[in-house]
């Protein structure tokens, strides 16, 4: 476990470079509708309420557009009430295979389909969750993004989480073709709280940072079922492929900043169609991100922060910045565009918040 814990974040983390030189894709969004009936948890999707929610765009390359089109198919919904964020994820499957048992066992290691919420888009203290076909969960709280220092915390889990799986298919045996495996979840708003019994169920028209991830490894039949197919020029297995809603734009799931989002609608699912309405300090936080790795260049590079645009070799067209360095920290803020008392605010360690 500890050596492909150690795994992982090698995997996971990338460098404050790579991020600089990418673009940046549009985060994809999705309106979630309230649901007044009960959702029985048994994976297939077919009450009512799940019929009338729309599904996502299907999922692309983790790289976006321009990389190969994922060859199974793979889309979400979501749903939400007062206590509950319902997800509902359909994949299309070939050959279902799944052999992990264990809570908390790295389940990537083989297919599985993953959760990544930050709910107040601060990029610090968001929560990981892994199912696959089994219905083994992996949770997980990270403090902050690898590249940032983050560290995971294992022994975080979702309390009260419930879920299910329905398999089309026959798990583990490559003598048929498989079609699909679907997955039902519902997160307690309180499990996703950090203010204990003071937690509520977010506002009609609030956003929350979210994104879905599916690991596909490319696979072979053995004694045993199925097992990871080797690449013989270099006696290793195929690397996997990682397939999501909202693409990244590099390998590396855990930059927070570029997921989608989700807008809460407290329109009853099926009565009614919402509009979702672009945040213009979006724009702001990701402006306030192009400058911060700008910061983290520099000083690998000279061991100091810049305290100007023309010091950080960069442009931004945003307004009133406001730079804070000392020889270890800064900190650069510039005004809400929602709200113009209001600032944005972002340090060393990768934390964005509004004040």
């Amino acid at each position: 476990m500890e050596k492909m814990f150690a795994t992982a974040l090698l995997i996971l983390s990338t460098s404050f470079g790579e991020t600089l030189s990418q673009s940046l894709p549009d985060p994809k969004h999705y309106l979630a509708y309230f649901v007044s009936e009960p959702l029985t948890m048994d994976g297939k999707l077919s009450e009512n309420s799940w019929e009338q929610a729309p599904w996502s765009e299907f999922f692309q390359d983790i790289q976006g557009a321009d990389h190969p089109t994922p060859r199974q198919a793979t889309r979400m919904k979501m749903l939400w009430d007062k206590e509950f964020l319902y997800i509902g994820v359909h994949l299309e499957e070939t050959d279902l295979w799944a052999t992990y048992t264990e809570r908390e066992s790295v389940i990537f290691q083989e297919n599985d389909i993953e959760v990544f919420i930050d709910p107040d888009g601060d990029t610090h203290h968001y929560y990981e969750l892994e199912i696959n076909a089994l219905g083994t969960v992996w949770d997980l709280m990270l403090t902050r993004p690898y590249k940032d220092g983050g560290k995971p915390i294992n022994g975080w889990n979702i309390n009260d989480f419930r879920h299910a799986l329905h398999l089309e298919g026959t798990l583990n045996d490559p003598s048929d073709t498989d079609a699909y495996w679907s997955v039902e979840m519902a997160i307690p708003w309180k499990s996703l709280s950090q203010s204990g019994g003071n937690y509520r169920a977010p506002e009609s028209g609030s956003q929350w940072k979210i994104n879905f991830s599916r690991v596909q490894w490319q696979i072979e039949p053995d004694e045993t079922g199925y097992k990871k197919k080797i690449n013989p020029a270099t006696g290793k297995s195929f690397p996997e492929d990682n397939w999501v809603w909202s693409p990244m734009g590099l390998v590396n799931m855990h930059l927070p900043d570029r997921w989608g989002i989700v807008q809460f609608s407290d329109i009853p699912v099926g009565t009614g169609t919402d509009t979702f309405i672009p945040n213009p300090d979006e724009n702001v936080k990701r402006a306030l991100r192009k400058l911060y790795d700008a910061q983290r260049k520099l000083y690998a590079e000279e061991s100091r922060y810049g305290s100007s645009l023309e010091a950080l070799q960069v442009e931004s067209d945003l307004q009133e910045l406001h730079f804070e360095v000392s020889a270890t920290r800064f900190k650069i803020s510039s005004p809400s565009r929602v709200n113009a008392a209001q600032r944005w605010y972002i340090t060393e360690d990768g934390r964005i918040w509004k004040m």
